[in-house]
């Protein structure tokens, strides 16, 4: 779990991003590396994840950030999420795209289905 240590200080410490994050992440960041993957954990922890962003207090412009770069630089992940069914593989890319429009740029994470609803509602949908 070095790795994810490193990740996370790197795009969530001295940011405004709330402590309660950092388990949610893990979380996600341990089922991905399981073996055998188990996609009940993965759809599970990501469900939780953003439904963290969803509420109220914690959609702000520096959670949205945060979890985008900590998906879109994959230096720290180890693992290649070619191998999960097009469903996750889709969501998870998303989750490091245009997520961190959620704020600023609300149009643009619309458009790309990248808002924290949005991608909470696709990873509700997703198929097991």
């Amino acid at each position: 779990m070095g790795e994810f240590e490193e990740a996370y200080v790197r795009f969530c410490s001295g940011k405004k991003v709330p402590k309660s994050l950092k388990p949610l992440l893990k979380d996600v960041y341990r089922t991905l590396h399981k073996k055998p993957a188990s996609l009940v954990d993965i759809k599970d922890s990501l469900v939780s994840l953003l439904s963290f962003l969803c509420e109220q207090e914690n959609r702000t412009d520096e959670n949205c950030r945060a979890v985008d770069l900590f998906f879109a630089v994959y230096d720290h992940w180890n693992i290649s999420w070619d191998s999960y069914p097009e469903q996750f593989k889709q969501l998870l890319d998303d989750i490091g795209g245009c997520l961190h429009d959620s704020i600023s740029a609300p149009d643009v994470a619309t458009n790309f289905e990248s808002t924290p609803e949005q991608l909470l509602l696709r990873a509700k949908e997703l198929v097991i």
